[in-house]
Formats: structure tokens, C-alpha cells, sequence
């Protein structure tokens, strides 16, 4: 099991930027890779972004890539946030995923507790 501990979620204004940070600690494997989703109530759980932990390869929801970037530094992943917009509003939650292509954000089964992000005026 891969425990995750999101941070760095917070209240910002319309385009502002935000960096969410996910630790990823226990059962990490050379094939262990890492995915943001984001939730807002009453809609399903959004795909964001991927990594693999251990190439960097990564993989983006067509609607988010060029606002939005993942990176990793050792076990830790990354969400940089760029060109906020109120629909950006949501609970952001990490999670172990395949993060291959046409696989990317099947999950793996291990989530982290989640991060609010709100983008308002």
C-alpha cells in the first residue's frame, strides 16, 4: 500500500497560481506512478495529470495541459497550477494510477486524503 499526503491547496484568486504537493511514502515501486484528480461535489472524480515515478513520463487531460504541469522530485509529486479560473474549484486529490497510454488515470487503488482549492475574487 502507497500512503499519499496532499498539501498546498488554498484560496487564490482568478489567475493566480497554486503548487500542490503530494507525498508519496510505503510500498513504492520502480513502476509506481502518481496521478491528480480533481472532485468538485455532485460530479465524478476528474483525471488532471500523471507521472511515472520513475522515467517522468507523463500524461495530461486535454483540457488542463499548458495551464497545468506535474513534476516529481524524488517521491514527491507536484501540481503546478497556472491561469486559475473559478471552474478550476475543487477538492484535488493524488492517487496511484497505471499512467499509460489509453490507461492513463486507471487507478491503482491507493488515494490520498485530498486539498481544497478555491479560485475566487
Amino acid at each position: 500500500q502507497v500512503r499519499l499526503v496532499e498539501s498546498g491547496g488554498g484560496l487564490v484568486q482568478p489567475g493566480g497560481s497554486l503548487r500542490l504537493s503530494c507525498a508519496a511514502s510505503g510500498a513504492i515501486t520502480d513502476f509506481t506512478s502518481i496521478g491528480w484528480f480533481r472532485q468538485v461535489p455532485g460530479n465524478e472524480r476528474e483525471g488532471v495529470s500523471c507521472i511515472r515515478l520513475r522515467d517522468g513520463s507523463q500524461y495530461y487531460s486535454h483540457s488542463m495541459e499548458g495551464r497545468f504541469t506535474i513534476s516529481r522530485d524524488k517521491n514527491t509529486v507536484y501540481l503546478h497550477m497556472n491561469s486559475l479560473k473559478s471552474e478550476d474549484t475543487a477538492v484535488y486529490l493524488c492517487g496511484t494510477v497505471w499512467c499509460t497510454r489509453g490507461n492513463e488515470f486507471t487507478s491503482s487503488g491507493d488515494w490520498g486524503q485530498g486539498t481544497q482549492v478555491t479560485v475566487s475574487s
